[in-house]
């Protein structure tokens, strides 16, 4: 089964598209690792195309707070706007949906998603050092985690922590062989407001019959995005953001 990895869309339409325009043919089933909504403008859009499309998916910190679950007053100022914003936008459907989405982990044909670590959804994974310590409470050898918007991954193998290479803005596509005996931990990125210094839409695709697994970026046209955040009043950093990847 192929398999199209997203995470952190944040109600960012245009990149959504871009993504799924770029994969296209490339997968069979699509799954997320949080945060469908916060800091874009199109919460029912991406809530909408979730419902419809998503084969597994679980909750993220923006998923809780703009659904009433998560007390905003743990958010930074442009979060907590924009989740209140958010949740007012939000149909009765979809922040429904948002409320009954499961924490991770949740397994799936033999991988794991969970938002922030498999120890705590909230938890933020940054170095290989966090991931040392998260790798002997792993349950699964692959474990797909987003929360950062990093695309990054470190693996256990022959008992030696490794950093895989990151993709550098412009790079092509990195593989990588999920071979028998070690363990990964992989953020695939984020769709809709990367904070690797990359402003590329990012996602990953992974064969559960090959063991490839592929993270990528794609370009989208963030003008209309950055346009429709200033339109509806929202903060302008979470506009100025999406041109520079941070």
């Amino acid at each position: 089964m192929r398999y199209l990895i997203v995470s952190d869309i944040h109600g960012n339409k245009e990149a959504l598209d871009a993504v799924l325009f770029h994969a296209a043919g490339l997968y069979d089933r699509i799954v997320c690792c949080g945060d469908l909504v916060g800091y874009g403008p199109d919460p029912n859009a991406v809530v909408d195309w979730a419902r419809a499309n998503l084969h597994a998916v679980i909750r993220g910190n923006h998923d809780k707070g703009c659904a009433g679950l998560e007390d905003l007053e743990w958010f930074n100022p442009l979060a907590r706007a924009v989740c209140e914003w958010t949740a007012r936008q939000l149909t009765a459907a979809n922040l429904e949906y948002l409320r009954e989405l499961p924490a991770g982990p949740l397994d799936v044909d033999g991988f794991q998603l969970v938002h922030g670590s498999p120890l705590d959804e909230d938890e933020y994974v940054v170095s290989l050092a966090d991931a040392r310590n998260i790798f002997p409470y792993m349950e699964a050898d692959l474990v797909f985690f987003g929360h950062t918007h990093i695309q990054c991954a470190w693996a256990r193998r022959d008992g030696r922590f490794e950093t895989i290479r990151r993709l550098r803005p412009g790079d092509p596509d990195l593989y990588l062989n999920v071979v028998q005996d070690g363990a990964y931990l992989v953020n695939p990125g984020s769709v809709g407001q990367p904070r690797d210094g990359d402003p590329r839409a990012a996602y990953a695709l992974f064969d559960t019959r090959t063991k490839e697994l592929i993270q990528r970026r794609c370009r989208y046209d963030s003008s209309r995005t950055r346009r429709r955040i200033l339109e509806f009043g929202l903060p302008e950093p979470l506009a100025s953001r999406l041109e520079t990847g941070r």
